[in-house]
């Protein structure tokens, strides 16, 4: 893949990103957003977050943690990625701890209904 193909690619993902944060920032499921820009300087900041976090937990060797006890890690380091990118990014906030568990699981749950809703129309 050239780089320009792959620049394009990520600015969709963060782009769609964006969107969910968005979303479930209107929710008010512990997350507020001031928009669609602080979204999406959100979503990159998390997405870096979550780059970063991802290497050190296979530094770690937490990487094969599998089952209930791998959701419940994931959630939770989810939440702490969100609750870091709340305090980092001016318009997005995120309310607590338990708000930003909440706001996790609304963003994977609003992530995947948009994928499966735009599956079925492509498909």
């Amino acid at each position: 893949m050239n780089i320009v193909g792959m620049i394009i690619g990520l600015l969709i993902v963060a782009l769609f990103s964006a969107v969910i944060i968005w979303i479930v920032g209107k929710l008010g499921l512990g997350l507020e957003v001031d928009g669609f820009g602080p979204a999406f300087v959100g979503a990159i900041v998390i997405a870096v977050l979550n780059l970063v976090a991802g290497w050190i937990i296979g530094r770690l060797g937490l990487a094969s943690i599998a089952g209930w006890l791998g959701a419940v890690v994931h959630l939770v380091l989810a939440a702490i990625v969100l609750m870091l990118a709340g305090s980092w990014v001016k318009g997005l906030r995120v309310n607590g701890f338990v708000g930003a568990l909440v706001a996790a699981v609304a963003i994977a749950v609003v992530g995947f209904l948009i994928t499966w809703g735009l599956a079925s129309v492509i498909a």
